[in-house]
C-alpha cells in the first residue's frame, strides 16, 4: 500500500510538471497564424503508416537507418511494458496484463530483446557522435549546448534499458517456479551468471519508472521532444505535392478587391502583414515543425546551396523558429516587445535568397518538414513588405512592370527575333 500512494504521488507530479509545459506550448501555439486545412484522414493514416511507424525515409541511409528504426521500433514495443508498469503502481498488481496470454508472452520477450539491441545501438550512436567527424552534426546551430543535449538523451534511453534489464533479471530470479511472459535475455543472464538478483526487482522497477517520468518531462525542453511529435507531424503533414506553394490569403484577399469593382473594402480589418518577418507570422504547423526537428542533418546535408558554401542550413531555419519562439513566446504573451525578429537577428537575408527551392531537403526530411515554405514566406516579407530583394531580381520585377516580361526590351520589339 506505502509503495502503491508513493507511486500515485508522483506519478500526480509527473502528469502536474508536464501539462505545464503543454501550457506554455499551447500559449506559443496560440501566437502562430492558421495554416492548412486538415483533411483526407484515410490518406494520411497510409502516410503515416508508411513513413512514421514504416521509417522509409530514414532507410535511405541503410546502416544508420536500420539501427535508427530498431531503436524506433524496440520503443514502440517497450511503451507497452511501461504502460503495464503504470497500470500496476496504480493498481497494486502485478503484471496487470498478463491475461492476454501469448500477445503478452510476444510483447515482454520482444522487449526483453530490444532492450539489449537499443543498449548497443545507443553506446554505438554516443561514440559516433563523440569520436567520428559526421559532417551533418556540425554546423553554427550546433552548439555546444545542442551537442550536451543529444548526448545527455542518449544517456537517458540507455540508462533505460539498463534499468529495464535488470528489473527483469531481478523479476526472473524471484519467481524460479515460474513466472508471466518470456525474458530471452535477462532469463539468459540469470542462468549464464548463476547469481540471485532478486534484490533487483524492486529498485529496478523504481529507478525504470523514475526515468521514463524524469525524461518524458525533460523531453519538451529537449531536441529529442521528436519522442513525442515526429509521428502527428507525419500525420499532420501537407499532403500536396512538395513542389507546390500555398497562396497567401491576404494576397489572394486584396487581388479579388481589385478586380471587383463591387467588393467595399473593410476599414476596421486588420491590416494582415505579407509573408513572416517574425515568430508571430509563421502557422502553426511551421512552429510545430520546429519543435518536431530531430536536427539530425539530412536535410542540410542534401541541400545544394550549403554544400557550394553558401551561409543556408535548412536545419538551422528550424532551430532558430524555436529559439526565437522560446525567447519571444514569454514576451508576447505579457504584450511586450523587445526590438527583435526572427528575420535578421536569427536568420539573415543571405541565408534565404541562398535557397534554390529545389525541395531536396524536404524530399529528404524523416519527418516531413517543408523548409522551403518557410523560407519562401520570409522572401515575400522582404520582396512586398520592404521591397528588399537583391538587385537581379529588383531589375526583374521592374522590366515585368514596365515591359511586361523580365527582360529589358519594350513590348514592341519582341518579334524582331522572328525577321
Amino acid at each position: 500500500m506505502i509503495k502503491q500512494i508513493l507511486f500515485i504521488i508522483t506519478l500526480l507530479i509527473t502528469f502536474g510538471v508536464f501539462a505545464y509545459s503543454v501550457k506554455r506550448l499551447w500559449g506559443f501555439f496560440k501566437l502562430t497564424k492558421p495554416a492548412y486545412p486538415i483533411k483526407n484522414i484515410g490518406a494520411r493514416i497510409s502516410h503515416t503508416l508508411n513513413v512514421a511507424f514504416g521509417q522509409t525515409k530514414i532507410f535511405r541511409k541503410p546502416v544508420i537507418g536500420l539501427m535508427h528504426a530498431l531503436v524506433f521500433w524496440g520503443f514502440l514495443v517497450i511503451t507497452l511494458g511501461s504502460i503495464e508498469m503504470v497500470v500496476d503502481g496504480v493498481s497494486g498488481l502485478d503484471r496487470a496484463f498478463a491475461f492476454t496470454g501469448w500477445f503478452y508472452d510476444v510483447v515482454i520477450a520482444s522487449g526483453d530483446v530490444f532492450a539489449l539491441l537499443i543498449l548497443i545501438f545507443i553506446k554505438l550512436f554516443s561514440i559516433r557522435r563523440m569520436f567520428l567527424k559526421v559532417k551533418r552534426f556540425s554546423g553554427v546551430e550546433m552548439t555546444p549546448k545542442a551537442n550536451w543535449d543529444a548526448q545527455l538523451s542518449l544517456f537517458f534511453i540507455g540508462f533505460l534499458m539498463v534499468s529495464l534489464i535488470c528489473f527483469n533479471m531481478g523479476y526472473v530470479s524471484s519467481h524460479p517456479n515460474g513466472y508471466e511472459g518470456v525474458y530471452p535475455v535477462s532469463a539468459a543472464l540469470v542462468n549464464l551468471l548463476g547469481w540471485d538478483f532478486s534484490w533487483l526487482q524492486e529498485p529496478g522497477w523504481w529507478v525504470h519508472i523514475l526515468l521514463i517520468f524524469t525524461f518524458a518531462n525533460y523531453l519538451p525542453y529537449s531536441k529529442h521532444f521528436h519522442v513525442f511529435l515526429s509521428i502527428p507531424n507525419v500525420f499532420l503533414a501537407n499532403l500536396e505535392p512538395i513542389t507546390k506553394y500555398p497562396n497567401l490569403e491576404s494576397i489572394t484577399r486584396e487581388v479579388k478587391l481589385m478586380l471587383d469593382p463591387e467588393a467595399a473594402y473593410d476599414e476596421n480589418a486588420e491590416v494582415a502583414r505579407f509573408g513572416v518577418k517574425d515568430v508571430e507570422d509563421v502557422s502553426w504547423k511551421n512552429y510545430m515543425d520546429s519543435l518536431s526537428c530531430t536536427q539530425c542533418g539530412r536535410c542540410t546535408d542534401v541541400c545544394p546551396a550549403n554544400i557550394t558554401g553558401k551561409l543556408l542550413s535548412p536545419r538551422k531555419i528550424f532551430v532558430d523558429l524555436r529559439k526565437r519562439m522560446d525567447e519571444k513566446g514569454p514576451l508576447a504573451i505579457a504584450g511586450k516587445e523587445d526590438n527583435k525578429s526572427l528575420l535578421r537577428d536569427y536568420i539573415s537575408e543571405e541565408e534565404i535568397w541562398a535557397c534554390t527551392t529545389c525541395n531536396a531537403c524536404a524530399q529528404e526530411c524523416p519527418i516531413d518538414i517543408s523548409h522551403p515554405n518557410l523560407i519562401m514566406d520570409m522572401r515575400r516579407y522582404l520582396v512586398m513588405e520592404e521591397s528588399a530583394a537583391p538587385t537581379g531580381l529588383n531589375m526583374m520585377f521592374a522590366n515585368i512592370e514596365n515591359n511586361g516580361a523580365p527582360w529589358q526590351f519594350s513590348p514592341e520589339d519582341r518579334m524582331k527575333w522572328a525577321e
